[in-house]
């Protein structure tokens, strides 16, 4: 047996100390690459097991609440079942020995006038507009109305044409015609106003009693402006329009507009009845009907936007 001097054995050591921990080195390497392997996979399972305790956890959460709630009614049953008071019907329960309704019954409305949602939001649909214009043909938004008898076309008519407003509104009409002289033959000054003022009126007065009552009447179509009230601003502008050549019958479906076409064009043709005999009757006739039904639809665009103009600008005053 050969023996090594401490040098050579303190050699020796460094020699294995070194060939150790270049294995170690290497196995560490190894175990390194077979960690980063294992990444996704360990993640996989941690993401699993995860999942599984949180459905555990949820379905137990589930369990102890419908436990709860089971608990709970059938105490509610047993104290009913001892308690002649709570054995009482919910509905009748809500009614006080002197018979009055108590805080729980539902409110009470009439359905001649539902209650419509957008009156909380400024959708209201006011009698005038401005305190002046009147709008009595406008329904607010949402609102569902009965069928409209005859009696109340022919009143509706009559509101819309003996209003105080109505007299100021021929009077800016009649100025108009008279500044662009299209009745030459009616003179000019105060008596040619004149001479056109009461005219217009009875233009006015026939488109009203003819689209709001007497056609409507014939047709069973309802005259009145139903709100649209939500929707973009070319949204809402269309549909104003379209309500020129788009009603509801009395039934509550939608329907060719004769009232409006056929009524305002009956209308201006009996205005050749009252104008000069020396104009065109043909051309006038067709002048007087496209600008009822233009007027018509500018009223329909006020109409339809009034409401949110009135809650933005005016704070619903008005």
């Amino acid at each position: 047996m050969r023996i090594q001097t401490p040098v050579q054995r303190i050699k020796s050591f460094g020699v294995g100390w070194r060939c150790l921990k270049t294995r170690a080195d290497k196995a560490g390497r190894e175990n390194a690459g077979l960690e980063e392997e294992l990444k996704p996979i360990r993640s996989f399972c941690m993401a699993v097991a995860l999942a599984g305790t949180l459905a555990t956890v949820s379905a137990r959460a589930q369990e102890s609440t419908g436990t709860l709630e089971q608990s709970q009614d059938d105490t509610l049953r047993r104290r009913s079942d001892n308690d002649p008071v709570l054995r009482l019907d919910p509905q009748q329960s809500s009614t006080t020995t002197d018979g009055k309704s108590s805080v729980g019954d539902p409110p009470k409305t009439n359905p001649a006038n539902p209650v419509n949602p957008n009156d909380q939001d400024g959708g209201k649909q006011p009698k005038r507009i401005l305190w002046i214009v009147p709008n009595y043909r406008a329904v607010s938004a949402n609102t569902h109305l009965p069928p409209l008898s005859f009696k109340g076309k022919v009143w509706l008519a009559t509101q819309d044409t003996f209003d105080y407003s109505d007299f100021i509104f021929v009077g800016g009409l009649a100025g108009i015609s008279l500044a662009q002289k299209s009745e030459p033959s009616l003179g000019q000054g105060a008596a040619g106003y004149g001479r056109y003022y009461w005219r217009v009126f009875t233009d006015t007065a026939i488109e009203n009693y003819m689209t709001e009552a007497v056609v409507p009447a014939l047709t069973k179509e309802d005259p009145r402006y139903y709100t649209l009230g939500k929707g973009g601003f070319i949204k809402r502008t269309g549909y104003a329009v379209s309500r020129l050549f788009i009603t509801r019958n009395d039934a509550g479906k939608n329907t060719f507009n004769i009232s409006e076409i056929v009524g305002s064009g009956a209308a201006a043709g009996i205005g050749n009845a009252y104008y000069p005999a020396q104009s065109n009757p043909w051309v006038k006739t067709y002048q007087r009907w496209g600008t009822q039904v233009g007027l018509d639809g500018v009223f329909n665009i006020l109409k339809e936007f009034w409401p949110d103009i009135n809650h933005a600008v005016f704070h619903g005053k008005y």
